[in-house]
């Protein structure tokens, strides 16, 4: 999605981003937030092992290997999509687990892109080399790499996981056009120091974009890894020569020298959850709204297209806000976090001058 006009903005102050146009017939839930957009996890299994991971909100990931008979089938996700976009349904993204241990992936893109063209995938990237160009041709738009650490023993440590691998499928999925490519960085304590790195690889590279996500301790526990993200925040403030935000998720994106950086910070943020517009499916074909929940799964295996239609239309008008309608914003129990952001080197791109 391009920036919004952000000419003429000051260093530090923030401008917005146009949000893409509404189709009339969108459905939307009791809090008025329309819902754009499916994302439908393929798999649970994985060949990482990240310490991080919650598998979509569905606990840990099971091992790469033969088929689960649990995945929902090439047909099945066709006719969830198909049915999807009768309802409003304009983006589709595929997660897992790690989606591209399913050797018909190209086939579910190609599949997917026949009722909805807008579609993206989130990998570890330890198959996109190989992979990238299929998927590609199948009608693939983006993809989103997750990329903690540049470092490989600190990387293994964290994803249980080559890095070497990894940055040769982003270079590839730059290569063959699957633009832009979103680094996605989880913040924790392990990381943190990291940022800047991260900030100078990304503009290092031309399509690249980084996404630094929060860590969630309610789907993971460990809260004693958690951050202060609102200084870390802070710290993007300071540094990016403009900020602006996304209307559509109204989530912070900052520019370093024309490096885009973005800052998801959903844990105990009602705005972050006012402004969501996405329902959920999992593996096993269960609709849900909300990530952090599953008591609200609607199984939709076995159904006829009538059915399917009807669980659709409930799991969307009955989301409820996490946080701020669900629960109160903000995570009780959770003490502030011990540790400040430690004063972190500008990155070397503005050390330079660029």
């Amino acid at each position: 999605m391009r920036l919004g006009k952000w000419e003429g903005v000051a260093p530090g102050s923030v401008g917005y981003m146009t949000a893409r146009p509404t189709p009339g017939r969108m459905l939307s839930d009791a809090f008025g937030r329309e819902v754009t957009d499916i994302r439908i996890s393929v798999t649970k299994r994985c060949n990482f092992s990240c310490v991080y991971c919650h598998d979509e909100g569905q606990g840990p990931t099971t091992r790469a290997g033969h088929r689960d008979p649990e995945e929902m089938t090439l047909e099945e996700i066709e006719r969830l999509v198909r049915l999807s976009r009768e309802l409003g349904i304009r983006s589709v993204k595929f997660t897992g687990g790690e989606p591209l241990v399913r050797p018909d992936m190209e086939a579910i893109v190609d599949r997917t892109v026949r009722h909805i063209p807008d579609v993206s995938l989130t990998t570890n990237g330890a198959m996109l080399e190989r992979r990238a160009e299929t998927l590609r041709d199948a009608g693939l738009k983006r993809v989103n790499v997750s990329v903690d650490s540049l470092d490989p023993d600190q990387f293994r440590s964290i994803r249980g996981g080559a890095l070497v691998p990894v940055l040769r499928g982003v270079r590839e999925a730059l290569r063959v056009g699957l633009k832009p490519v979103k680094l996605n960085m989880v913040v924790f304590r392990s990381t943190l120091e990291n940022i800047p790195a991260m900030i100078d690889y990304v503009g290092s590279e031309d399509g690249l974009r980084l996404q630094l996500i929060e860590f969630m301790p309610e789907l993971v526990a460990h809260r004693e890894w958690m951050v202060d993200i609102a200084a870390v925040k802070s710290w993007l403030e300071t540094h990016a020569s403009h900020a602006l935000v996304r209307e559509m998720h109204h989530r912070r994106v900052y520019l370093f020298q024309g490096t885009e950086v973005e800052l998801v910070d959903p844990v105990g943020n009602a705005e972050f959850c006012a402004n969501c517009h996405r329902i959920r499916v999992t593996h096993r074909g269960e609709l849900k709204g909300c990530l952090n929940r599953n008591d609200d799964l609607i199984p939709t295996r076995g159904l006829g297209d009538d059915a399917i239609r009807d669980a659709l239309r409930r799991v969307i008008t009955h989301r409820i806000p996490y946080y701020g309608a669900y629960r109160p914003a903000g995570l009780a129990g959770i003490p502030a976090a011990e540790q400040e952001l430690p004063m972190l080197l500008a990155p070397a791109s503005l050390r330079r001058g660029r």
